[in-house]
């Protein structure tokens, strides 16, 4: 099982995702981030921090 929480890139971000792989937990960020944050589209530098911060749980 892999978790991200949001809050490791978007300071004061409480969300967290889990998912069975990495594939499915950027799937659901970028969801997020288009919900949540206003973001048509995830920038590649974003992406990179957001699988920095993937763990496995």
């Amino acid at each position: 099982m892999k978790e991200f929480s949001c809050g490791a890139v978007v300071p004061g971000c409480s969300a967290v995702f889990h998912a069975s792989d990495e594939d499915d937990i950027l799937s659901q960020v970028a969801a997020h981030a288009r919900d949540d944050h206003g973001m048509d589209s995830v920038p590649a530098e974003l992406v990179d921090q957001v699988r920095e911060n993937i763990r496995s749980v």
